[in-house]
């Protein structure tokens, strides 16, 4: 692959464009593997068509402790149907088969990295077509174990602010960050609330003294209507626990998917790419 669209800078160019065509990001959250690896590809596959300009592709881990019950059942179903971190490096490798434009960060803990070894952690992760990671159990003072050999590698380390960062942690939060910052709109864990517009709009006016980076706002955005009131305020829009929820409803009742499983979660990406387009800026 050309290394002017790989790593880091496939962010980059992301939202280069996005920025000169005027509005904000859809950031799309599915789990690796849910509720099968097959399935799971399939829905990846579409993202992009459906209006997802970036893919935050999350790892299964059984003890999931800032996600909410919709993302905990999401990891469960999908370990339960075999899923790995290997065979979620596979699916990027799959992806990036057919897609070299889209960026995709993988979002988790570091506890499975940790036991499939940093190194070929990285590795793994730079030939499969990974752009960037988002870790969230690893704060700023644990930069050595992952964030600064992940940068080494090309690989963007993008990190979390939330309404309790104050301006000193900021500093210390953005100081290895790259790629776009994640901002949490809500303090909690996710789908447990709601987003709302002009709180954020506050907060993201408040890192963008201390960055230049994008600023990408999640947690708590399920509607077009949320989705464009955050896209008029932040730089992207992430989506997540809306995603696993439509997909959960499709499911049968044995928790196996079904022929509306794909179009569940495509569907509900294009109403929220739409809803995003509505907020630009």
């Amino acid at each position: 692959m050309n290394d002017l669209v790989t790593g880091r800078a496939r962010i980059d160019a992301r939202f280069e464009k996005l920025q000169a065509e005027g509005r904000a990001a859809l950031v799309t959250y599915v789990m690796s593997g849910d509720p099968d690896q097959e399935t799971s590809v399939e829905i990846m596959a579409g993202l992009p068509a459906a209006g997802a300009d970036i893919i935050e592709l999350g790892m299964a881990f059984t003890d999931p402790m800032a996600d909410g019950p919709s993302i905990q059942v999401a990891g469960l179903r999908a370990l339960k149907a075999g899923i790995t971190l290997e065979k979620t490096m596979a699916m990027a490798a799959a992806f990036r088969r057919h897609d070299t434009e889209t960026p995709i960060v993988l979002m988790g803990y570091y506890n499975p990295i940790h036991a499939y070894g940093v190194p070929a952690f990285l590795a793994t992760a730079k030939t499969s077509g990974i752009d960037g990671l988002i870790i969230v159990d690893l704060p700023p003072e644990e930069d050595a174990e992952l964030c600064l050999p992940a940068i080494e590698a090309g690989l963007s380390f993008i990190r979390l602010a939330t309404p309790t960062t104050d301006d000193a942690r900021l500093v210390k939060v953005l100081q290895n960050t790259s790629g776009f910052v994640y901002y949490v709109s809500y303090t909690g864990i996710t789908g447990a609330g709601s987003a709302d517009a002009d709180t954020v709009g506050k907060a993201v006016s408040r890192i963008r003294r201390h960055t230049d980076l994008p600023i990408a706002v999640g947690f708590g955005i399920r509607t077009p209507e949320q989705a464009r009131g955050i896209a008029s305020v932040a730089d992207g829009t992430v989506v997540g626990s809306a995603f696993i929820d439509a997909l959960r409803n499709s499911l049968d009742a044995d928790g196996t998917a079904t022929a509306t499983t794909v179009s569940a979660v495509l569907d509900l990406t294009r109403e929220l790419a739409a809803g995003v387009a509505a907020g630009k800026k």
